[in-house]
């Protein structure tokens, strides 16, 4: 058994050599093709750990964006919050006025600290008579000013700008950012604006902004229905 396995061995061997010769040249010596294949291979090792090193990399991006959403939704979400509130006690506020000249002098002079703004001003129109209001006082204008003006937009624009829209009065100069709220009513009651402007140029937030302006708007044509309608 013993010798049955030495000369397996001793035949097997030489077939060894012969295909290793074969395979790599004589005397053991590697081609320059073999070189050139292994040397590929190894590239192609060192490209997958590169890869490895990429994806971790993507990884990582992916997972710092989504980190910084996150904390961009949280922002907003605690913003859009403080923003229900302000207009809910900017509501409460104007639903307790004891008249209508009570009711204009919590727009223009509470209304721009329950809302954080530096400006805001209400101007109504009704046949051939204007007026506007801001925290300097009342004053009669052109009606075709305002009823220009609201022709121009439906329910509520948001906007940057460089100058205030006129009917802010002297504050107009100061304003960098401004939301302008149509005031619609049925006849005999007035039409009109409401503009609120804040000196820094960051604006209002687009789409959520607009409906809580746009309901601000609203409440506040209900309340000049109360005052200016006998019974109302």
């Amino acid at each position: 058994m013993i010798a049955a396995c030495t000369r397996e061995s001793t035949f097997a061997m030489p077939l060894m050599r012969t295909s290793l010769a074969d395979r790599y040249g004589r005397r053991g010596f590697i081609s320059p093709s073999h070189l050139n294949h292994i040397a590929v291979k190894l590239g192609a090792m060192g490209m997958v750990i590169n890869f490895e090193d990429r994806a971790v990399a993507n990884l990582r991006a992916r997972v710092a964006a989504a980190e910084e959403a996150n904390q961009d939704l949280i922002a907003f979400a605690r913003g859009h919050s403080g923003a229900v509130h302000s207009i809910h006690e900017a509501v409460l506020a104007a639903v307790e006025a004891e008249g209508f000249d009570h009711l204009i002098h919590i727009v223009t002079q509470e209304w721009p600290q329950i809302l954080g703004l530096d400006a805001v001003a209400v101007a109504l129109f009704v046949g051939d008579k204007g007026m506007r209001a801001d925290a300097s006082g009342l004053q009669f204008v052109d009606p075709r000013v305002i009823e220009r003006s609201i022709a121009q937009f439906d329910g509520v624009v948001l906007r940057g700008c460089e100058r205030g829209h006129p009917l802010f009065g002297p504050a107009c100069d100061l304003i960098r950012a401004e939301a302008l709220v149509r005031l619609d009513s049925e006849a005999p009651l007035p039409r009109g604006l409401l503009a609120l402007g804040q000196r820094g140029a960051q604006g209002f937030e687009t789409r959520h902004g607009s409906e809580l302006l746009v309901f601000l708007g609203r409440v506040l044509t209900r309340c000049m229905g109360r005052w200016l309608i006998p019974g109302g």
